[in-house]
């Protein structure tokens, strides 16, 4: 995932089992490019609870689940839901 392409290759280098704190120590300060903006590798991982990582994936998923709303575009929006009650609704598209 774009979202992360430049922290792959840093987590990867680290040695597992690793700790919550230890990345952060190590890797805090490394800039999420995220499309709403920056947010700083230690922030993200400060929301989640002390945890050991087992490997790069581990902490990449991670990662990923704990960015923040900047992370994502329109917040609370999908064209595949259905339309409310009153509403004409989405034209249907045929990729």
């Amino acid at each position: 995932m774009r979202l992360l392409s430049g922290l792959d290759d840093r987590i990867g280098a680290q040695a597992y089992p690793a700790t919550t704190e230890e990345v952060i120590e190590e890797y805090g300060d490394i800039e999420l490019e995220l499309p709403n903006g920056d947010e700083q590798l230690g922030d993200v991982l400060g929301r989640l609870e002390t945890e050991t990582f087992e490997t790069a994936e581990d902490l990449r998923l991670a990662t990923l689940s704990a960015v923040s709303s900047n992370a994502i575009g329109r917040e609370g929006y999908s064209d595949r839901d259905p339309s409310c009650l009153g509403e004409d609704g989405h034209d249907q598209v045929s990729f």
